[in-house]
């Protein structure tokens, strides 16, 4: 963990030497292909059934919130927590918010003393969807919760983390970029199927 931790931290400082501008974020999303076919339908469905969308991650907040933005799906039930950017007056990155997230702490657990958590406090049901085994504690710290489906994505590695992840995933999907099975799951539910 300590070698996980000085690493994001080297990225992080790195990142900041290379002087990033906050108003180039957007235009650097446009020209890049980053998507997950199947979004615009799970933000969507999720939205329209008023249920809460939290998205941890390890990676820079404000560039997964720039490509749910233009994918034009950040709907108010969307919450982001990860690392976000600290710009200057000048719009210049001098450094990263708050403490580091990495794949260890992402969970909902971090979310007790805000305001986030009442709402999530009438909600026992979890869909879980993670890419790495750390994911699986992002549920930890959910009250009174009933039932929890945990999605495992594994596009890396496949052979050598195959078995990990089936001992600890509901289902696991192999070198599966979409949201298909989601959102088969999710239209059941909600008995749009």
């Amino acid at each position: 963990l300590p070698l996980m931790v000085e690493w994001w931290t080297k990225a992080h400082e790195l990142l900041v030497q290379q002087k990033i501008r906050k108003d180039l974020l957007a235009m650097v999303v446009q020209e890049s292909d980053a998507m997950l076919r199947g979004l615009q339908l799970l933000f969507d469905h999720l939205y329209e059934h008023s249920i809460p969308l939290l998205i941890f991650s390890a990676g820079i907040g404000d560039i997964l919130e720039e490509v749910i933005r233009q994918a034009g799906v950040f709907h108010p039930n969307v919450k982001v927590f990860s690392n976000y950017m600290d710009f200057d007056e000048s719009g210049e990155l001098r450094a990263f918010k708050g403490e580091l997230i990495h794949i260890y702490n992402k969970r909902e657990g971090a979310l007790l003393n805000t305001g986030h958590f009442q709402e999530l406090r009438t909600r026992p049901n979890v869909l879980l969807l993670g890419d790495s085994l750390g994911d699986l504690t992002m549920a930890d710290g959910v009250h009174d919760m009933e039932n929890i489906l945990k999605i495992g994505f594994l596009n890396d590695k496949v052979e050598e983390r195959k078995q990990s992840y089936l001992d600890s995933y509901d289902i696991v999907l192999l070198k599966d970029e979409t949201l298909e099975v989601p959102n088969a799951i999710m239209l059941y539910l909600t008995g749009n199927n």
